[in-house]
């Protein structure tokens, strides 16, 4: 069908359009833009022309109707997973929680254990360093003391 024919809408579409372009002139709207807005007005509130036999209608309501049954069953839906989720979300945390707890008491333990075990080498270690160092001083002093005793330092003289 050429832009501009209307040989595919009904006698009342075209009464319709008429009228909407009255009022549109009555308000001051140019003759061209009153009959595009009177048209358009048809088209949007009646979806194009009526006529029978001018156009297969039929499918155009049915794919209209499919979308809106597909939009309400997607908001439904859509509502029906915000309130299972709703409802599982307490359920999820308490899990979480569960499992970072179960995850972390042996981690805890295991480190509890190493601190241990590095305190006591660290004690042992320490011990044995004193221990060490206690022997080291007590061979050292009966040496300086004879060689204080001798006048000698480190095995020189003083005189020199």
């Amino acid at each position: 069908m050429p832009r501009g024919e209307k040989s595919a809408y009904s006698d009342r579409q075209k009464r319709k359009a008429e009228h909407i372009e009255e009022s549109e002139r009555e308000q001051g709207r140019s003759e061209v833009d009153a009959e595009r807005i009177a048209w358009a007005t048809v088209n949007k509130q009646e979806g194009g022309g009526a006529r029978k036999g001018a156009r297969k209608t039929a499918r155009k309501s049915s794919r209209k109707t499919a979308k809106k049954a597909a939009g309400r069953t997607a908001k439904k839906s859509t509502k029906k997973t915000a309130k299972k989720a709703a409802r599982k979300a307490p359920r999820k945390a308490a899990k979480k929680t569960a499992k970072k707890a179960a995850r972390k008491t042996p981690r805890k333990a295991a480190r509890k254990t190493a601190k241990k075990a590095a305190r006591k080498t660290t004690k042992k270690t320490a011990k044995k360093a004193s221990k060490k160092s206690a022997t080291k001083r007590a061979r050292k002093t009966p040496r300086k003391a004879a060689g204080k005793a001798a006048g000698t330092s480190n095995g020189r003289t003083r005189d020199s």
